[in-house]
C-alpha cells in the first residue's frame, strides 16, 4: 500500500475503495433483484443498478480530474456486506415477504455505508477546493440517499406489514397444529381410559 502523505492522497485512496465497492455492487444488485418477490422492490433495485453503473463512470471522471488512474482498492466492508446480502437472499423463509424484508435490510446497510463514504470524500474534496470532484460526488450522494429513502418507503408501506402478517399467520398455523395434536392425544387417552384390565368375560 502506497504511503498516504497528504489529504489529496487520502482522498484518492478513499475513492479507490469506493470505486471497488460500486463495481462489486453492479454484480450484486441483480442477484438481490432476482431474489425479490415484491414488484416495487425489484423495480427499485433495478433502477439503482442503472444508477450504480453511472456512479462507476462518475468516479472514473473524478479520477481524471485528479490526474490519477482509475484503480480499485479492495473494499473489505462492501465485500462483507454483499456476502451477508447473498446469505439473506438464499436463506430459508416461511414467506416471500420475509425474504424481501431481509433483502431491504441488506440493501439499506449498503446504502448507509456508501452515504458515509461519499460524505467523507466530499468533505475532503471540498477542503482541497476540487469543485468538479465535489460536484460529481454530490450527484452520486444524492442518488444514494434517494435510493435509501425509496427502500425505506417500500419497507414501511408494503414489505414489513406483509412480513408481519406472514409471521402472524405462521404463528397461528403452528398454534392450530399444536392444538389439533393435543386434541388427538386427549381423544386417544380417553379411549384408553375406557378399557379396564380384566373387563373381559370369564
Amino acid at each position: 500500500m502506497p504511503k498516504i502523505d497528504s489529504l489529496k492522497a487520502l482522498l484518492v485512496d478513499q475513492l479507490r475503495d469506493i470505486y471497488d465497492a460500486e463495481k462489486r455492487l453492479t454484480k450484486a444488485i441483480p442477484k438481490l433483484a432476482k431474489a425479490s418477490d415484491n414488484d416495487q422492490l425489484k423495480s427499485a433495485l433495478e433502477k439503482h443498478l442503472t444508477e450504480t453503473e453511472e456512479h462507476v463512470a462518475r468516479l472514473e471522471r473524478a479520477f481524471d480530474e485528479l490526474d490519477e488512474d482509475a484503480k480499485s482498492k479492495t473494499c473489505a466492508a462492501m465485500k462483507g456486506l454483499i456476502e451477508e446480502g447473498d446469505e439473506n437472499a438464499k436463506a430459508d423463509y416461511g414467506a416471500d415477504s420475509l425474504r424481501d424484508a431481509a433483502i431491504i435490510g441488506a440493501a439499506q446497510r449498503v446504502e448507509h455505508y456508501e452515504i458515509a463514504a461519499y460524505g467523507t470524500a466530499i468533505a475532503h474534496a471540498r477542503l482541497l477546493e476540487l469543485d468538479r470532484v465535489v460536484a460529481l460526488l454530490e450527484e452520486t450522494l444524492a442518488e444514494e440517499k434517494a435510493a435509501n429513502a425509496t427502500l425505506n418507503t417500500i419497507a414501511e408501506q408494503r414489505v414489513n406489514p406483509a412480513a408481519s402478517n406472514a409471521s402472524g399467520a405462521e404463528s397461528d398455523r403452528d398454534e392450530n397444529e399444536d392444538a389439533a395434536d393435543e386434541e388427538e392425544m386427549d381423544e386417544g387417552e380417553s379411549k384408553d381410559s375406557g378399557r379396564h384390565p380384566g373387563s373381559g368375560r370369564h
